[in-house]
């Protein structure tokens, strides 16, 4: 499903559908960010994360590569791995103790291999002035997801 977002409110308003459609325990899944540099991947992960429930500060794992957030509705670990030179690098980032939480993935393209996993992949891009959002699901729970979003897809 391919959407038009005209600017930083629209990709906001996204991330909210996408969190309205998921289940009250978001524990076990993964969600992967895929875009160039600045087309909107950090904006849908915080604006993902408030609407789950975190109410503060969301900063940017560029540097701690993880970060936690304990919510009503399970774990969230917002991972970044544009640091990652290889996909064996995830053992190191103690990948296996994510499983309990939702794992919101950016720059995910950076370990092709989590696709196989994966419940969602999200990927921006830029169209003109605004950007595009092209979103999968990647598994049967994942598919069910996209098809309950209350959006007008731009096809």
């Amino acid at each position: 499903m391919k959407i038009g977002l005209s600017d930083a409110a629209a990709t906001e308003a996204l991330a909210e559908d996408v969190a309205a459609s998921l289940p009250a325990d978001v524990g076990g899944w993964t969600v992967l960010l895929t875009g160039e540099l600045g087309a909107g991947k950090s904006t849908f992960a915080r604006a993902l994360i408030r609407a789950l429930g975190h109410d503060g500060a969301v900063p940017s794992p560029t540097y701690t590569l993880v970060e936690p957030y304990s919510l009503d509705r399970g774990q969230v670990y917002h991972v970044d791995l544009y640091r990652i030179a290889a996909e064996e690098e995830l053992h190191f980032l103690g990948w296996s103790d994510l499983d309990d939480g939702c794992r919101l993935i950016e720059w995910a393209e950076r370990a092709p291999g989590l696709s196989a996993t994966a419940d969602l992949k999200l990927t921006l891009r830029y169209d003109g002035e605004g950007r595009e959002a092209e979103i999968a699901g990647l598994s049967a729970r994942g598919a069910d997801v996209v098809a309950s979003l209350p959006i007008n897809p731009n096809t």
